[in-house]
């Protein structure tokens, strides 16, 4: 027989053998994340992740806003290098998505950690100068000894691939410096035309292109010009702004959080690009366009400064009137942003017509990532800051409902509106000025508002014609909408308008130049 001492101490060896070999999906995995002083040589205060995938790709490019996978996040302050951080069911303030830790089966998953090192990028994963990891899969069953990830490598800058024919230009922002405190610039690449070599001495107009949410100005960078089709003989440069901020994207809108962005951009941007790159410095001989956030940036730069530009071909752009924001009126009281009237989840976004993603989930995936997302960037435009010097929320992260108080500071910034105060002005001044495009079943919802804004303009135009053009555009999505046909409707009609007011500029220019 075997003594009864020895019984129990073989119990308590197979429970701990047991215990040692619980799938992941029973007992959670921990993990330990730790930095080198190689990447970061001070204590770090700010958050910290761990990204999950099953996909081939680094955990840290993700995750998906259709499609995101796991990810948890935590608050540190003075996290010193070399120093263990514990990641687990039990870590206090653990921040997780879409399920609680302790709820998620990470069985078959890769684990990558990253640190936000850089506060003013407002991407993470590729966000240059925030810290990463190596790649781990996750253990299939949790072990005593925690994984240990160390952040040890560093998001590189990404240079500019200048060419002969895409330059690059940075101008320092004395009004933008001044906000932040810190040195701080405007960017964006310019296309030169086929003749800008060969003709030193011409001037050019300017298109000014926006991109949408996450781009920025390293796109479109071309080893040649773009061909000009056109009989005139018009060329333009091309210019492609940067319009990432810490908070997402700035829309060019002097905002509480962001600062006087649209007045640096029209003092200080303006005359550095005319006097860098032989633009013609006019307003009538600078053209504004953008897709999406880009869309509403161009629209509100020509309304805010209606005498700084000769027209904006806007394109599916963000919520032009609030009234309907992605179906959410905020005006409206009791109005909720995560649930209709009757109760039911609020979409964002569709595809072939079905709602694909919703609000609810969507807000509490960017409460978990932290500032640079879509959502809150556009809080950080519309609404003035709160006492921690953040900006203020339009609505509970938990409930959803809307608070009228911040609803009412938006309208500020709500263009159909801004447009009917003040038409008896503004009419006059944008005339022949703008022209949006929205498709009929956009992805994100934004047709509604482009209604009304169309509406609206309609019945404005009657008391002043302005002639502006609000196009909805049958079976045309948020990708779909720019057809070719739309691109080069949108190319003939800038030259068209700089030929017909081509004799005013100069005039102009040789009135200055005595």
């Amino acid at each position: 027989m075997i003594p009864v001492f020895r019984l129990r101490l073989l119990m308590l060896s197979l429970l701990l053998t047991l215990f040692q070999a619980l799938p992941a999906e029973a007992a959670q995995q921990r993990f330990e994340v730790q930095f080198t002083e190689g990447v970061h040589p001070q204590p770090f205060t700010g958050r910290v992740y761990l990204f999950f995938t099953r996909s081939g790709r680094e955990p840290r490019l993700g995750p998906s806003w259709f499609n995101p996978e796991s990810f948890v996040a935590r608050d540190v302050t003075n996290w010193k290098p070399g120093e263990r951080l514990e990641f687990s069911a039990e870590t206090p303030g653990l921040l997780s998505y879409p399920d609680p830790y302790a709820d998620m089966n990470l069985n078959g998953y890769q684990v990558q950690a990253v640190a936000r090192f850089n506060a003013g990028e407002p991407k993470i994963g590729t966000g240059p100068g925030n810290g990463y990891s190596q790649v781990l899969r996750v253990p299939s069953v949790v072990s005593t000894q925690p994984p240990l990830l160390t952040i040890d490598s560093l998001v590189p800058a990404k240079p500019f691939p200048e060419t002969r024919w895409s330059k690059q230009i940075q101008v320092r922002s004395e009004l933008l410096s001044r906000f932040h405190g810190r040195e701080t610039f405007l960017e964006a690449s310019v296309l030169l035309p086929q003749s800008y070599y060969r003709q030193p001495q011409r001037k050019y107009p300017v298109i000014y292109s926006i991109p949408g949410f996450g781009g920025d100005h390293m796109r479109g960078i071309r080893n040649e010009p773009i061909t000009e089709q056109n009989e005139q003989g018009v060329e333009f440069l091309r210019v492609q702004l940067n319009p990432q901020c810490q908070w997402g994207h700035h829309v060019f809108a002097d905002s509480a959080t962001n600062g006087p962005v649209g007045k640096a951009f029209t003092t200080e941007f303006l005359p550095a690009l005319e006097k860098s790159f032989r633009a013609i410095p006019h307003p009538r001989a600078r053209f504004l366009t953008g897709h999406s956030s880009g869309g509403w940036s161009s629209l509100w730069l020509q309304i805010t400064y209606p005498d700084q530009f000769g027209g904006t071909w806007s394109t599916a752009p963000d919520p032009v009137d609030f009234r309907d924001f992605q179906l959410i009126n905020i005006y409206e009281t009791d109005s909720n942003v995560y649930r209709d009237a009757n109760g039911r989840p609020r979409p964002l976004g569709r595809r072939g017509g079905k709602p694909i993603l919703w609000f609810e989930p969507f807000a509490k995936m960017e409460q978990v990532l932290g500032y640079g997302g879509q959502l809150r960037s556009f809080e950080a435009v519309f609404s003035p800051r709160g006492a921690d010097g953040r900006p203020l929320k339009l609505y509970d992260r938990e409930t959803g409902k809307i608070d009228p108080r911040v609803a009412e500071t938006w309208k500020a910034y709500d263009i159909r509106l801004i447009l009917e105060e003040n038409w008896e002005n503004l009419g006059p001044q944008l005339a022949g000025k703008i022209h949006v495009f929205m498709g009929e079943e956009d992805t994100f919802y934004l047709t509604g508002a482009t209604v009304l804004l169309k509406l609206s303009l309609d019945k404005l135009n009657q008391q002043v014609d302005a002639q502006s053009v609000v196009e909805i555009h049958p079976g045309k999505d948020h990708s779909t909408l720019m057809t070719r046909e739309l691109v080069m409707r949108i190319r003939r009609e800038m030259v068209q308008t700089f030929l017909a007011h081509r004799a005013e500029i100069e005039s102009a220019l040789k009135t200055e130049s005595r």
